[in-house]
């Protein structure tokens, strides 16, 4: 299963950043030497290890994709038809009735299609580019780096806190809790800690009154944003969980994020929200530390 799982991860280096909607990409997306190999050993695979790398495919698939674009988005019914897709790829592969050639194409058309339909914005975005693409940046910034933008050192931070977008490293939650915070944090591709959890942030319940402090240094704001911005974005969605953020914090906790968003902001009111704005330094945009009053 390791040797298998080991393929997987070359078959994605082979590909990486190799642009989908090129109008040749069915050229330019082929299956690997070591997948060539390995696909004469999953005629015998068993069942249940079958499932293994159907989840295990489409979990580092996902991460790669998120990679290229950290705007991308998928629901749970997404990860779904992902799976989906490499079940019905590894079923036909086992058949061994169709060519690798025509697995392969249909495999990565599949792909396409798939991705179109979650992130429609992508074939506008991606179509004109070349056949290799660059990711939009997206970092693990530093704890240090995190407490300067979000002014956590200025505040009074309650507990337990809660960080969103903590990133597969958890720095700024590992940083809080050997300072002696309760901290947790949640993120779509989080390790296994216990004080992290897997989850995107639209489907996580923030509960009622729970969090004295919440913060999101780069991510659920940025994401917000971009959806603010987007034709096709899910605006509404975002403000509503923008506001269960809110209503998830303990009187006088607070919500601690960057980039600001003025263009909801703007909308609370002031007898249960106090705003607070601070000017990063040669950025254009601005932190903003929202205290709950009541």
């Amino acid at each position: 299963m390791n040797k298998l799982k080991e393929t997987i991860d070359s078959q994605i280096e082979s590909n990486k950043s190799k642009n989908l909607f090129h109008e040749d990409f069915s050229k330019i997306m082929r299956f690997s030497k070591s997948t060539l190999e390995a696909i004469l050993n999953l005629k015998d695979i068993k069942p249940d290890h079958l499932n293994v790398l159907i989840d295990y495919s489409a979990e580092q698939v996902l991460q790669e994709f998120c990679r290229i674009n950290q705007y991308f988005s998928f629901q749970k019914e997404d990860k779904l038809h992902l799976k989906s897709i490499y079940k019905n790829l590894y079923e036909e592969i086992i058949k061994g009735e169709v060519s690798i050639n025509d697995l392969s194409q249909t495999h990565f058309s599949n792909l396409k299609t798939w991705l179109n339909a979650t992130n429609p914005f992508s074939q506008k975005m991606y179509r004109r580019k070349g056949t290799t693409l660059e990711p939009v940046a997206c970092s693990e910034y530093s704890a240090e780096l995190q407490k300067e933008i979000l002014h956590l050192d200025q505040i009074h931070l309650m507990e337990p806190i809660l960080d969103i977008g903590c990133g597969k490293e958890a720095h700024l939650v590992k940083h809080l809790r050997s300072q002696g915070f309760e901290a947790y944090g949640i993120d779509r591709f989080s390790n296994e800690l216990p004080y992290l959890q897997k989850a995107d942030w639209l489907n996580f319940d923030c509960g009622v009154e729970k969090w004295g402090a919440i913060t999101s240094n780069l991510g659920f704001s940025n994401h917000f944003i971009h959806h603010h911005l987007r034709e096709d974005g899910s605006f509404i969605e975002y403000a509503k969980k923008y506001m269960d953020i809110l209503n998830s914090l303990k009187t006088g906790g607070c919500f601690c994020y960057a980039p600001d968003l003025p263009f909801i902001e703007e909308y609370l009111d002031e007898k249960n929200f106090l705003i607070k704005k601070y000017d990063i330094k040669n950025l254009s945009f601005k932190t903003t530390i929202i205290k709950r009053l009541r």
